[in-house]
């Protein structure tokens, strides 16, 4: 079981947390396209699951066909509570790096502090491991990297790159990733992009919208558990299983009207209509012209608007 979950919260109207992305949700459209004009805004925040694993905190955004701009109103400022360090600048001494972990014993990532490199440590993308625990600050991975994606039972993971730049304009060194800034900006890491259609995503991940950039869709952990299927009542982005999304429940007449979200699949708005709604049509993910190259096909199974 990995413990490393990003876990969206998706819920109508104002942000539930403090940590806030600012962005709105999508309707369809008479013409069958996802957008984002509609007046009702969509929420996300970020927390994590299963066994005694640690516990991302809290962040927001929106779960959009077309999010808001990367790099602007979802960052969370400059405070980092008992911190040691400053994870935008890195400013440690030599041998070690400024990492994030638990200084209360919570399992919550909530500080900042250094902690010293390991002999020949794991560069970008290769296997790693949490030492300790996976709060402690301490792994296997070079200075500017940390150990995610890790499997509970081995402490093994990958390394990824954090984020650079600023709070004010976060960036990542890597292309396809995007960076996520999450439990109250303790976390900044850049995730994987991928395709949803494909769910191309490796060790079972899912793939799904990227709440902080309208042109990318990002790998993360499936939190469904033993639910999440088609229909199913979900209050995460990726509290679906693969190939759905947590959406508004009025795309489709089955879903729980009361319910925070409502898992509904992606579909190919190229091929035959195999939604399983009553009068679902694959409705574009975006405009008409301004899908980026290789989404242009991505869907999502709802009912158009009158």
């Amino acid at each position: 079981m990995a413990w490393s979950l990003l876990v969206f919260h998706v819920v109508a109207g104002c942000s539930l947390r403090p940590y806030e992305f600012g962005e709105s949700a999508t309707e369809a459209t008479s013409t069958g396209t996802m957008t984002t004009t509609t007046a009702a805004a969509m929420s996300t925040s970020v927390a994590a699951t299963s066994h005694d694993e640690p516990t991302t905190g809290v962040a927001s955004g929106s779960t959009s066909a077309a999010s808001t701009d990367h790099g602007g109103s979802f960052t969370a400022g400059p405070d980092l509570g008992p911190s040691e360090c400053d994870p935008w600048r890195k400013a440690c001494p030599e041998g070690q790096k400024c990492m994030p972990y638990s200084g209360d014993g919570d399992h919550v990532w909530e500080s900042w502090g250094c902690f010293d490199l390991v002999p020949d440590p794991a560069g970008v993308d290769e296997p790693c491991m949490v030492i300790d625990s996976g709060v402690s600050g301490k792994d296997s991975c070079d200075d500017g990297l940390m150990c995610w994606f890790v499997d509970w039972d081995t402490g093994m993971g990958t390394c990824l790159s954090m984020c650079t730049g600023s709070p004010e304009a976060p960036t990542c060194p890597e292309p396809m990733t995007s960076c996520t800034i999450t439990a109250e900006a303790t976390l900044i890491l850049c995730l994987p992009h991928c395709d949803p259609l494909a769910q191309d995503c490796t060790g079972g991940d899912l793939c799904i919208p990227n709440p902080q950039d309208p042109n990318s869709f990002l790998c993360v952990l499936d939190a469904s558990g033993e639910d999440g299927q088609v229909f199913d009542v979900c209050e995460h982005a990726n509290g679906c299983d693969p190939g759905l999304v947590c959406h508004l429940p009025e795309f489709a007449v089955e879903c729980d009207p009361s319910g925070l979200g409502c898992c509904l699949p992606f579909c190919d708005v190229s091929q035959p209509n195999t939604c399983p709604g009553q009068g679902q049509e694959c409705l574009a993910w975006f405009d008409p012209g301004q899908a980026p190259p290789g989404y242009e096909n991505v869907g999502l199974c709802g009912v158009p608007s009158p």
